[in-house]
């Protein structure tokens, strides 16, 4: 199951209570205070790893806490202090707090480590309060409480490029046969109802990564169709690939298309929007004699200057350039991939 988003509470191990003892032993007539301290409890951790890819594990595990301290006992023997809970996350997870949204910790590589709750710390013993003119003290302190947090965890995939478009457009189809990810493809909108992750080989041992994200529709930031949700995974791409169905099957004219997928990007994230995009027109094996649409939507993108490309992703036709020019394009703009419970 691929989860995206979830919400924790964290709680830190609580410290042992400080111990109250005297040494009382045969022929020690003046043992004094030997009370000990209490150990300190343990700390909830946050750590990437790149072997885990969603947040399922969180959503049945919401209540985390790591384990308590021990307390202090005679002979000035410390207790035991508590375990740290080191808990697994996605590299792309971002870390804030649940009622302000503010940002604690991006994980964006993997083995990144960031402590969600600090351990409280073990009380003193009566040993400790012991001094030339106080040789009896009969107090301790208490351990402190380890933190609670109310935390949200959002996971964003990291991506070189991602594909947009309307539900149908091909975009399962394209990132099926430009990389090794295998996504449901069938005839119905919203086939693809969580996105997927590709790597595309482009020889001489480079790669990059390509997110294939579910449709949009008219009106998705107001909770149409799937709504936005999930376009947070492509606002980390470098690029975006509009892909839109020039097929005569759909009823719809694809410069319009293009208008209304750029306008749901715009209330999304303007950044988002603005990021460098290659325009695909899809199913161009599909137009027959009349080519009015496949022209229609080349003059847009000749007008806004985008790199054009007339592909048939289920017949592979005009793959290769495509693939080229977004290398090329990452490499313009620095060539770098990512990759995304309990230990």
């Amino acid at each position: 199951m691929f989860v995206d988003q979830v919400r924790v509470t964290v709680k830190a191990g609580k410290g042992g209570n400080g111990c109250v003892s005297f040494r009382r032993e045969y022929r020690v007539p003046k043992g004094g205070p030997d009370g000990g301290r209490g150990g300190d409890g343990g700390s909830v951790y946050f750590v990437s790893d790149a072997s885990v890819s969603s947040l399922s594990w969180f959503r049945f595990h919401p209540d985390l806490k790591a384990k308590n301290g021990a307390h202090g006992e005679g002979s000035n023997r410390q207790g035991k202090r508590g375990a740290d809970l080191r808990l697994r996350v996605p590299v792309g997870t971002v870390v804030k707090e649940k009622d302000s949204d503010e940002a604690l910790f991006d994980f964006i590589r993997p083995g990144q480590i960031f402590e969600a709750a600090r351990r409280g710390r073990g009380g003193r013993g009566n040993a400790s309060f012991a001094t030339s003119t106080r040789q009896a003290p009969r107090e301790a302190r208490p351990g402190t409480p380890g933190e609670v947090k109310e935390l949200s965890l959002e996971l964003k995939l990291i991506a070189d490029v991602g594909l947009v478009g309307f539900p149908n457009a091909g975009k399962s189809t394209l990132i099926s046969k430009i990389s090794a990810a295998r996504p449901l493809i069938a005839d119905y909108p919203f086939t693809t109802l969580t996105p997927n992750l590709g790597v595309v080989d482009i020889g001489e041992y480079r790669s990059f990564v390509v997110a294939d994200i579910p449709g949009l529709v008219a009106g998705a930031h107001l909770g149409q169709g799937l709504g936005v949700r999930f376009l947070r995974h492509i606002e980390r791409t470098k690029m975006l690939v509009h892909l839109v169905d020039v097929s005569p099957y759909t009823g719809r004219d694809p410069v319009e298309d293009y208008h209304v997928i750029m306008k749901e990007l715009r209330a999304f994230n303007p950044e988002v929007a603005a990021r460098p995009q290659v325009l695909a027109a899809n199913k161009v094996d599909l137009l027959g004699k009349d080519k009015s649409r496949l022209t229609s939507i080349k003059k847009l993108a000749a007008g806004k200057k985008i790199p054009f490309f007339a592909v048939s992703a289920i017949k592979e036709e005009g793959l290769r350039p495509l693939v080229e020019a977004l290398a090329r394009g990452l490499a313009r703009l620095g060539e770098g991939s990512g990759e995304g419970g309990p230990e």
